[in-house]
């Protein structure tokens, strides 16, 4: 029913207009699109367009065009971009109690009621993970110091807990804290490997758009930039036990140990196992004397 003159026949996949000896070459199955005079083809993403074009007032809409492409689809690429799209669209961002997304909350206890609880609680597991690191290295602790070293583990102990464990940085509701590492809408970015300024790939994620999202948010890393275990741990035993009468800065170990001045957020792809190789600043490893004048 299309006119010869101006008609052509194109490649579905990328939009390549067919010759005569092209056309005889194609494998057999080959999905094409027959154009009439005027009219235009540029691939899959001729679909994608016609997708987003819609997407700020029809997103049910364009969740449903998607998976109708979807059940038609046979090329791996374009199937991994229609099942992210649908993925991505159906998210329930902005809900954050279990009564308005309870696929989200399948598989926790039921003593979370809404995500902000459940991922602060998931901060404050490595919160205290970290500090049970540190108690455990007294093993390794010369005999004479281990109860100097006890008394900066209960002091940094006390701290932790006067700060609920630092649960606020991956609550949204916690601003001040949260915007350190996030939106207030809870999308978290990649901070990169610890030896580099970006992310080179802008890894990111929003634990509380979905249950999948949530899970894998799981897998990302809070990297000690300053090595927990090579570096920030052996160096506050050490001092320890070299005080010779100083006073350990535990509160400069404490930053290092558990608070974003030596924490990065990192996908574990960016994750670096290798030794970082970066020390404990040695001028901050006890606290300065405050001197003292005698008035004449």
């Amino acid at each position: 029913q299309l006119p010869l003159p101006g008609s052509r026949l194109c490649l579905y996949e990328d939009g390549t207009e067919l010759t005569e000896s092209y056309f005889r070459v194609l494998p057999p199955q080959t999905e094409l699109v027959l154009l009439g005079p005027g009219e235009s083809w540029r691939g899959c993403a001729s679909d994608i367009e016609r997708l987003l074009a819609a997407f700020c007032s029809q997103q049910d809409a364009v969740v449903e065009a998607a998976r109708r492409l979807l059940t038609d689809e046979r090329a791996p690429h374009r199937q991994k971009l229609l099942a992210d799209l649908i993925h991505n669209l159906s998210e329930n961002i902005l809900a954050e109690d279990k009564e308005d997304d309870k696929k989200w909350f399948e598989g926790l206890e039921s003593r979370f009621k809404n995500k902000s609880s459940y991922l602060r609680h998931s901060c404050e597991s490595r919160m205290r993970g970290y500090m049970r690191e540190v108690s455990g290295f007294i093993s390794n602790v010369h005999p004479a110091a281990r109860d100097a070293y006890r008394g900066i583990i209960d002091l940094m102990a006390d701290k932790l807990k006067s700060v609920k464990y630092n649960g606020c940085y991956f609550d949204r509701r916690e601003e001040e804290e949260a915007a350190r590492l996030c939106t207030a809408e809870g999308w978290f970015s990649c901070q990169g490997p610890f030896d580099k300024d970006d992310c080179p790939c802008k890894h990111s994620i929003n634990p509380y758009s979905n249950r999948e999202s949530r899970i894998l948010f799981s897998t990302w890393n809070l990297d000690h930039i300053i090595e927990k275990k090579r570096a920030v741990v052996p160096e506050l035993a050490e001092a320890v036990k070299t005080r010779d009468g100083r006073e350990v800065n535990w509160e400069y170990f404490y930053q290092l140990l558990f608070t974003l001045d030596n924490l990065k957020l990192v996908h574990i792809a960016c994750h670096k196992k290798t030794n970082h190789n970066l020390s404990c600043d040695k001028t901050r490893i006890y606290r300065k004397r405050k001197q003292t004048h005698e008035i004449s």
